[in-house]
Order: structure tokens, then sequence, then C-alpha cells
């Protein structure tokens, strides 16, 4: 996350409401970001001296403190993306986390089945509200973001499709 508030920074100095404006424009489907989150992300990032504070504004409103990049920040975002993005490991996901612990539990009313089946659901809701965005009306940024999360949750559901399938067949209990 840090890199993400450098490069937020790069389009000039901003105080925290901005940066975290700018996020939730960026990345308007993930979560939005946490305003303590964005404070801290942005006092490590001063007190680490990738970014500095350049003015305090009061605006008639709460203090707000503007924050700019440092050249040691633009370096590290540099160095960032230059280094590629490790791929996800394999079970580190809550649909696989909760499937397994509904398997292994075999939590009475609650089977591993069930659970595979609304996970599905969700997923297939999920991809509908992606899908129902007009591409038209977003910037390339934004296209390729749904693109990537509509992709992820196609893998999820067929995951999820093998799950109940071989929840579906006998076969012999698994030591706990």
């Amino acid at each position: 996350m840090t890199e993400l508030h450098l490069a937020l920074l790069l389009r000039g100095p901003a105080h925290g409401y901005e940066v975290k404006q700018a996020y939730d424009r960026w990345f308007p489907d993930a979560k939005p970001l946490a305003f303590g989150q964005v404070y801290a992300t942005l006092g490590r990032l001063v007190r680490d001296g990738l970014a500095e504070v350049v003015e305090t504004r009061s605006e008639g409103g709460p203090e707000r403190t503007v924050y700019a990049v440092t050249d040691a920040g633009r370096e590290r975002l540099r160095a960032w993306l230059a280094e590629p993005a490790p791929p996800a490991v394999a079970g580190t996901e809550d649909v696989v986390r909760k499937t397994v612990v509904a398997l292994r539990t075999s939590t009475p009313g609650r089977p591993a089945r069930a659970v595979a089946l609304e996970q599905r659901t969700a997923h297939l809701r999920r991809v509908r509200e992606l899908q129902s965005h007009d591409p038209a009306a977003d910037d390339v940024a934004t296209r390729l973001a749904r693109r990537y999360a509509v992709l992820h949750l196609d893998a999820d559901l067929r995951w999820l499709d093998e799950a109940v399938e071989a929840l579906d067949s006998p076969t012999p209990e698994e030591p706990r």
C-alpha cells in the first residue's frame, strides 16, 4: 500500500483526504481506503523519507497537512513498478479457507457443500455487478481492473464448481 500512496502523491502535493479520494477513484470496485490507513501510511512515508510535509493548511476548517513525494519516494515507486508482483499463494483466499474449514470441522447444519454453494452465489452476484457497468464510461485503467476482478472471480467459480463436485462424490473419510 505504501507504493500506492506514493503513486497518488505523484500527481502533486495532497492532504490525506485527497489521497483517499484519488485511491477510491482509481479503484472504484475495491474496498474504499480507510482514513486511518491513509494517515498511518503517510506518517510512515514521512518517517522513512519517502514523502515530506510541504505545508499545513487550515482554510477555515480542520487543519490539513499536505504531503509530497521525495526523490527517494520516486525511486522507491520506480523500483516497485520494475519488480513483478508475486503470484498469489494457493489457499490464501477466504473462499478456500472457509470451504476447507467447513469440510474439516463438519459443522452441523453448515456442511461444506452449502458453504461452497453460497459462496458461488455471492461470486456470481459480484460478477454481474462488475459486468453491469457501461465499459464505455470507464477509462482504460478502470476497465482493466474490472476485467482482472471478473477473471479472478471466474477462476474462483471454477474452483467452487470442482469443490461441490468433489463434496458430492463419496470418498473415504480423511484423518483430521
